[in-house]
Formats: C-alpha cells, sequence, structure tokens
C-alpha cells in the first residue's frame, strides 16, 4: 500500500525531469543542418551568380584584375549580340525539335514497355526486364562506332534522325525500370474491375494507367528533356551542317579552336543564360510531381 505513492512520486519527479530537459541537442543537430544546407547552396548558386556578372560586363572588363562581382557598367547588348554570334533562333528551333520530338518517344515508349512487363503475362517476361536493367551497365560510348556506321549506310548521316528515332525505340533502360516499378505498385483490381467493363488493355493503359502514374512519366519528360536538350557529343557527331545543329553544339562555337579568334566571354555568359532557361523553366513548373515521383519510387513492391 505504501509502494504506489512512492511509485507515482518517482514517475511525477522523472516526468517533471525530462519536462525541464534542455532541448540543445536538437537545437544543435538543426543549426547544424542549416549550415550545410546554406554552404552547399551557395557552392550551386555562387558560378550562376558569376556567370550573370560576366555576361553583364563588357569585353575588357572581364580581365579586370582583382575582379569584381559587380561591373561599373552593366553592358545589356551582351543579351542581343551573343544570340546573334551564332544565329540563336535557328539553332533555339532545331533544339526544340529534337527536344520535343525525343521526349514523346522516350517516355511512351517507356511506359508501354514498363505496362508490359508490370501488368502482362508472358514467357520471358522478367528475362526482358533483367535485360533492359543490365543494358544500363554499359556506356553509352560502347555502341557509337557501330551506330555511326549503321546510320551512315542507311542514309541518316547529317539528319536528325539519329537523335530522334532511337527514343521511339525504347532507348532509355532506366525509364522502363521506373515505368516497371511504378505499375506494380498499382493493385491489380484496377485491371480487373476495367476488364469487367469491357475495357483492353490499350483502353486500360490509357485511361486508367497512366492518370495514375502520372508522377512517373513527368520524371521521366523531365530527365529526358534535360538529357537531350544538353545532349553535345550525338549532334556533334551525327550532324555536320551547321544550319542542323542544336545549341548544345552551337554554344561550343563561342569557344571552338577553329573559330579562329579569341572567345568573347561575355558574349558566351550572355547565350549561356538564354540556353539555359528552357530546362529551369520545365524542371521549377514540373518539380512538384518531380520529387513525388523519384520519392514514390522506393515504396513500390516488386514483383
Amino acid at each position: 500500500m505504501t509502494t504506489l505513492p512512492t511509485e507515482a512520486a518517482e514517475g511525477t519527479v522523472l516526468t517533471a525531469q525530462t519536462a525541464r530537459s534542455p532541448k540543445k541537442p536538437r537545437l544543435i543537430g538543426t543549426t547544424s543542418w542549416y549550415v550545410v544546407a546554406l554552404f552547399i547552396s551557395a557552392v550551386m548558386v555562387v558560378p550562376l551568380l558569376w556567370m550573370i556578372t560576366i555576361g553583364l560586363k563588357s569585353r575588357t572588363a572581364v580581365f579586370d584584375l582583382p575582379p569584381k562581382l559587380l561591373p561599373h557598367e552593366f553592358t545589356w547588348s551582351n543579351f542581343v549580340n551573343g544570340p546573334e554570334a551564332i544565329h540563336f533562333p535557328r539553332l533555339l528551333l532545331n533544339s526544340t525539335i529534337i527536344t520535343a520530338l525525343s521526349v514523346l518517344g522516350g517516355v511512351m515508349t517507356a511506359m508501354m514497355a514498363g505496362y508490359a512487363l508490370a501488368r502482362l503475362r508472358f514467357p520471358g517476361r522478367k528475362v526482358w526486364f533483367y535485360l533492359f536493367v543490365g543494358s544500363m551497365l554499359l556506356p553509352g560510348v560502347v555502341g557509337l562506332i557501330p551506330l555511326f556506321q549503321l546510320y551512315k549506310s542507311i542514309g541518316w548521316y547529317d539528319t536528325w534522325l539519329p537523335l530522334i528515332v532511337p527514343a521511339f525505340l525504347g532507348g532509355n533502360p532506366l525509364f522502363i525500370f521506373l515505368a516497371r516499378q511504378y505499375f506494380l505498385a498499382i493493385p491489380y483490381s484496377i485491371d480487373e474491375a476495367a476488364k469487367i467493363d469491357g475495357a483492353g488493355h490499350f483502353r486500360i493503359f490509357t485511361s486508367v494507367m497512366l492518370p495514375l502514374t502520372r508522377p512517373a512519366w513527368i520524371t521521366m519528360a523531365i530527365l529526358a528533356f534535360q538529357a537531350s536538350w544538353n545532349d553535345f557529343l550525338n549532334p556533334l557527331v551525327y550532324l555536320y551542317s551547321s544550319n542542323k545543329w542544336p545549341l548544345s553544339v552551337g554554344m561550343a562555337s563561342f569557344i571552338s579552336p577553329f573559330a579562329g579568334k579569341t572567345p568573347d566571354w561575355s558574349y558566351y555568359m550572355a547565350t549561356n543564360l538564354l540556353y539555359m532557361l528552357p530546362p529551369l523553366i520545365v524542371f521549377f513548373a514540373a518539380q512538384r510531381y518531380f520529387i513525388q515521383g523519384l520519392g514514390s519510387l522506393g515504396s513500390t513492391t516488386q514483383k
């Protein structure tokens, strides 16, 4: 009978001590994370700010010593003269066409292949999936010479076809893997309910599965857009005519040794800022789906 009050008193003392315990370790940990995040942000932002500064300086002010963060006079004409030096509108149109078709083909075929590997039952399904995943271990440059010989023999050299057609043939195994993982996370009861209503696989794929996997294919679209927009090696190999170049190759003409003159870094930085705008706009416009798509990948079940 006498132990209950004692235990209650001890519990009250412990509770009071816990309530009065300092939260300094938690505060220190949170502060440390903020410091690390600010440092990483500064590392990422400072080069961009320096690029903007160079783009606003005159050609002679670029080489001032010591370098100044802000120019004495803002040279806004760099954003006009720089793009004119490489025929920016034409190259922008080329990049837009190549990138749009590559994104469309890559995402569409990856989603179709992922749906087949996840929702259909056919012999060798796992073997095909392992082949797709295993192909990611091979670097792209391994097949560069054979592909060049193939495209040249069929008359595709100096055309956009080598940059666009492979995307329509399921050319990105990472996208196929991502699509399959998303489709595996969807209950099969949804397919059965749609089949009872008379829907076939095409109707199920277009009307049911695509809306449910929106974060997945938006994530693929963002990654495909950035990969195609920034692709430099393939256009350099397959395109000879300068009027067919995308912006990624056209930007290199500023600093190419074949230009025959000293690079104009103010023009280059100003034009490069314009070149960076489309990927940034696409990413910030769809970043919610991008984060959701990558975050949900870990919750999918392997079947």
